[in-house]
């Protein structure tokens, strides 16, 4: 079968904000079935273009065991820490990726382009040579979305899929429509395509996420306000490792759009 989980939306909160205020991504995801182990989310910065030894992981949360149905949580990650990236590197264009995993097997990201610019029109004109951290505004990228997905054992059982991830076969998906048949991100090319066509930096090749509709069960999960309690999340147990009030389910509301038409 087709992957188990399809990422209807991720909605980028708080856009634009400061380089170091917190990441707060508002994810709905959809389950075909149930899932008896943990989804893992991973939202990763990529510091610079020259080398993946600056990718920044900002964090990451368990979701799970989930149950068939919609979800909705508030993934919150602390912001990139500039004194791990580049000098040369602070100022510009970059990338944001959100990964999820489901036992050690990633089977989707997700690719923003983020830039990093002063607000003052004269240091937007001449830059200091030294980055000013609290003059940079943060800006996610919204109209260049671009989504990998990867065929994965979802269980023992998955024999079907055995073909597919022996040929590493992957489906990229541009949500503008643009097709490519490049690689969702590249470090080697970076620099030079962010330079001259920033829609080069991430990129794709033709195809489509699942569009299954299961039953609608919806649950908000606030990463820094939930509780490890099954019998209280009723549609899905985050497994994160602080909070303490209990979820808000809301239960038959279909008002969300689906990532990928």
């Amino acid at each position: 079968m087709g992957s188990r989980v399809n990422v209807c939306s991720v909605n980028v909160l708080d856009n634009p904000a400061k380089l170091n205020d917190p990441f707060k991504l508002e994810i709905t995801f959809e389950a075909f079935e149930p899932l008896p182990d943990d989804l893992d989310w991973e939202l990763v910065y990529v510091g610079s273009a020259e080398s993946e030894k600056y990718d920044q992981v900002l964090d990451s949360a368990l979701v799970g065991p989930v149950v068939e149905g919609r979800h909705k949580f508030i993934f919150e990650a602390d912001g990139p820490d500039p004194s791990k990236i580049p000098e040369d590197d602070i100022v510009g264009v970059t990338v944001l990726l959100l990964r999820c995993s489901y036992r050690e097997q990633v089977f989707i990201k997700i690719g923003w382009f983020v830039t990093l610019e002063y607000t003052d029109p004269e240091m937007k004109e001449n830059p200091p040579a030294v980055p000013i951290l609290d003059q940079l505004q943060r800006t996610v990228c919204l109209d260049d979305i671009h989504v990998t997905t990867y065929p994965i054992k979802w269980d023992n059982s998955s024999s079907d899929i055995d073909k597919d991830l022996e040929n590493g076969d992957a489906t990229d998906a541009n949500l503008n429509g643009n097709d490519s048949n490049e690689y969702l991100l590249s470090n080697d090319n970076y620099k030079q395509q962010s330079s001259n066509n920033n829609s080069d930096l991430l990129t794709t090749n033709d195809s489509q996420l699942m569009d299954s509709t299961p039953s609608e069960s919806m649950t908000i999960v606030d990463k820094n306000n939930c509780v490890d309690n099954v019998s209280t999340l009723q549609a899905v147990n985050v497994s994160v490792p602080i909070g303490s009030s209990p979820l808000n389910d809301l239960t038959n509301n279909d008002q969300i759009p689906d990532l990928v038409d």
